[in-house]
């Protein structure tokens, strides 16, 4: 079962990617993640793809789309895998299909999951997170119990993302609303896509998810 999962930057998409990759135990492919390993690992895509970051440019399509075909042919991907986040456009979505097509694979679903953009600023642009254990929290939705102090491990040292600001955040959102949506219009002409809401928590809109999956894959 091959699956792509879709969503604004703060849709909780990596959140349920992760959820869903234990329960039908297949990996999880993100390409942020594929493209910093292949950087450390010093490939040869590797420092072709450090080029490009170092030079502020956009990482080639045709450069990720062999880095997720080298990635889906691996054996912990025979089961299938998940997407996140990817394909971000049309051009990378008919690339993407033609080079699975060519290893004899497909895309099986599309969930595409769905925020307010007023919640998905709160999101973004209220979070931060402890620097001495990782704790996550959010000024909106998940606030410290006691200012400036880590709940988890006591810590004063505390931080948010450089362009985790609200005008970065609406920015990224519009660049993401202009790609996305043709992508969203190919999957539903192709009966592949179902959007969810998850607005919810996550355990809830995992339920919603699983459900979804199930009734999608009986049209198959």
């Amino acid at each position: 079962m091959n699956i792509i999962f879709l969503g604004a930057p703060g849709s909780g998409k990596g959140t349920q990617a992760a959820m869903l990759s234990t329960e039908l135990k297949v990996s999880t492919i993100s390409t942020g993640k594929v493209l910093r390993e292949e950087v450390e690992q010093q490939s040869e895509i590797g420092k072709l793809v450090k080029s490009h970051m170092e030079s502020g440019k956009l990482v080639p399509d045709e450069v990720v789309i062999d880095i997720i075909r080298d990635r889906v042919v691996n054996s912990d991907c025979d089961n299938g895998f998940i997407l996140d986040g990817f394909p971000r456009n049309i051009f990378q979505a008919e690339a993407l299909e033609k080079m699975l097509d060519s290893i004899g694979k497909k895309i099986d679903h599309v969930f595409n999951f769905e925020v307010d953009e007023d919640i998905l600023i709160k999101r973004i642009s209220g979070r931060f997170s402890c620097k001495s254990c990782g704790a996550v929290y959010n000024g909106y939705f998940k606030p410290l119990i006691k200012d400036g102090v880590c709940d988890d491990c006591g810590s004063t040292e505390l931080g948010s993302r450089v362009d985790d600001n609200e005008e970065t955040v609406k920015n990224r959102l519009k660049i993401y609303r202009e790609s996305t949506f043709p992508l969203i219009q190919f999957y539903k002409k192709k009966n592949l896509l179902v959007s969810i809401s998850s607005i919810k928590g996550a355990p809830l809109v995992f339920e919603v998810l699983i459900e979804a999956l199930k009734s999608s894959s009986k049209k198959f």
